[in-house]
């Protein structure tokens, strides 16, 4: 009698064992692992300063939308003013870095003519897109224009991709498809938040202006990217604080003779 084919042939000979699956308590441990030499592959200062600036920006970012709606709200008019105000804190960032050239190695950068002419064209940028949000906050709610404002998220991701060949991952385009959701439902309800003052030309306008404005704020972060690549070989906080400083004190100059 003929004997089975499996009797003449090993049993998955050749074949890749299959690991198998994690329980979610594992996977929970593996992340706190990861989380846990993320933090220790950084030392303290890095920490602090992500923590203070990230609150910064949480408090900083609402805190002028309301105010220029506000403004707007009771009677504003001058759209140069709250350019202007969006950048009256330029020498903050230079407050911050007395102290840090005194008490860290840390020293002034350079200014080569590349890199002044580098800052000057990325501050008159940032002048054109303070004016840019400033007309969309003159005829948008300040809920709908702060959502609008959301997608420079798409803007950075795309240029940053382009100019800097940063990767998209899957995070970056679930939050480009949720954003362009919220943009297209605000679109076709758009006479629920609309102020009664306000025409259907000047809230187009509006709604243009901000979105225009989320472009341009989304082109400076992939150009000042490029900068820090190209001319800086590297990010550090001092430069960041530099190159804020330097940017505030060009756009808040070029406004004040308009206010």
């Amino acid at each position: 009698m003929h004997q089975p084919l499996l009797d003449s042939v090993t049993v998955g000979e050749g074949m890749e064992e299959i690991p198998p699956s994690k329980s979610f308590s594992e996977q929970i441990s593996d992340y706190k692992k990861m989380i846990f030499n993320a933090y220790n592959n950084k030392p303290t200062s890095h920490w602090i300063l992500l923590l203070v600036s990230s609150l910064a920006m949480l408090i900083a970012f609402p805190a002028s939308s309301l105010l220029s709606r506000l403004y707007f709200s009771n009677g504003g008019k001058s759209k140069w003013i709250i350019s202007w105000v969006s950048v009256a804190g330029w020498p903050i960032p230079l407050l911050i870095l007395l102290p840090t050239y005194l008490f860290t190695k840390a020293t002034p950068t350079p200014l080569t003519l590349s890199l002044t002419l580098s800052y000057i064209s990325l501050g008159f940028l940032s002048a054109a897109d303070n004016l840019m949000y400033a007309y969309a906050y003159a005829y948008l709610p300040a809920s709908t224009a702060s959502l609008l404002a959301s997608t420079v998220l798409i803007f950075s991701a795309i240029f940053g991709f382009f100019i800097v060949k940063n990767q998209i991952n899957l995070s970056t385009i679930n939050s480009i498809v949720v954003i362009t959701a919220a943009m297209a439902i605000i679109a076709l309800d758009s006479d629920s938040d609309r102020f009664s003052y306000v025409t259907n030309t000047q809230y187009a306008l509006g709604f243009m202006w901000d979105v225009l404005g989320s472009a341009l704020h989304g082109l400076i972060f992939a150009l000042s990217e490029l900068v820090f690549i190209k001319l800086l070989q590297g990010r550090s906080f001092h430069v960041v604080l530099e190159q804020q400083g330097f940017w505030g004190l060009l756009v808040c100059y070029t406004f004040l003779p308009l206010c």
